[in-house]
């Protein structure tokens, strides 16, 4: 009997449990999306859409669940694990993901283009990339899409991270730790996404290395894509197509209003780290990027070649397999 009754509370605590981790409804239906997000600029229409309600009226009486990450490793962990189904990304964990998984997610649209700088420490002014040999180099996460940029910018220049034997020591540091690390001189210099290198400029006098248009393409390179998990995508293209309508709309009214935009993107901001950004950082981060729904094909190519370089990739990645964009034609017409 006892060994009845403790199997019977087992079966509950199961069942309670896997009801908790599920995003459906009794009849199989998706109540909640679960959305991932980061606090930069670059993650523009993910952070108005979050304050000013587009996904969820889109969406209707689909819940939204916002998941908030630092860098894109984590988030594609996320994916992968079914924990969360859409998520504003940087392309290089993207294809990380794409090819670890064997198609498991695909890219739909694009967010953002440029929108980065290489930046060092306000008394150690380096001139171009040869100068970071023998410096300490901040990244916000391996393998994202700023580490793979550095570990290209290296190459370029016939440096090394320490790992393979060079003399650049590359660390990884969340967003708001850089500045933190960078003001004790515990690192040298940082490549970092919006608005994080304009707040290392303007609070720690930080030195701009390589501005945005310099790091790749003349500043035309993909910093942020769209993701959605395959299955999720093959089982709810309606939910989708809602959600992308949504991003489309708040693509064109930041670049139409982009006063008003910026303003509640702040409040978003604030929202999600307690600090809200100075008109001027503001201002000059989106002065950084291009706000787009075109996701650069011909760019994330070049970050498949990237990720290869840096050993991310042993395999080729079908980039036309990778992107699929016909709910995006569907919505738009047609995108290059």
């Amino acid at each position: 009997m006892k060994f009845k009754i403790l199997t019977l509370f087992t079966i509950i605590g199961i069942l309670i449990l896997a009801t908790g981790c599920s995003n459906k409804s009794g009849n199989g239906e998706v109540s909640t999306v679960r959305i991932g997000l980061f606090p930069n600029i670059t993650h523009a229409q993910g952070l108005l859409g979050k304050e000013n309600g587009a996904f969820q009226k889109a969406l209707g009486e689909t819940k939204i669940d916002w998941k908030i990450f630092n860098a894109g490793p984590s988030e594609i962990e996320a994916l992968l694990a079914d924990e969360i189904d859409i998520g504003y990304i940087g392309p290089g964990p993207a294809i990380n993901g794409f090819a670890k998984s064997n198609g498991a997610i695909k890219i739909i649209s694009g967010a953002a283009n440029g929108g980065e700088v290489l930046v060092s420490r306000k008394d150690l002014k380096i001139d171009d990339v040869k100068g970071l040999s023998g410096k300490k180099v901040a990244v916000p996460q391996f393998g994202n899409t700023q580490d793979l940029t550095l570990r290209h910018l290296l190459n370029e220049y016939g440096l090394k991270d320490t790992t393979k034997g060079g003399t650049v020591e590359i660390r990884q540091a969340e967003n708001p730790d850089i500045e933190t690390l960078m003001g004790k001189g515990d690192i040298d210099a940082a490549l970092v996404p919006e608005p994080w290198g304009s707040i290392l400029i303007k609070e720690i006098n930080a030195n701009v290395v390589l501005d945005y248009d310099k790091i790749l393409r003349g500043g035309d390179y993909s910093t942020t894509v769209v993701v959605v998990r395959t299955q999720f995508l093959k089982e709810h293209p309606d939910i989708v197509e809602e959600f992308l309508k949504a991003h489309v709309q708040l693509t064109d009214y930041i670049n139409k209003n982009k006063s008003e935009a910026y303003t509640s993107i702040n409040k978003e901001i604030y929202e999600l780290t307690k600090k809200p950004l100075p008109n001027d950082i503001l201002n000059t981060s989106f002065n950084r990027l291009k706000v787009t729904v075109d996701p650069e094909k011909s760019s994330i190519n070049d970050y498949i070649n990237l990720s290869k370089e840096a050993g991310f990739l042993k395999n080729d990645v079908d980039v036309n397999k990778m992107i699929d964009t016909s709910l995006l034609n569907k919505i738009l017409g047609n995108i290059k």
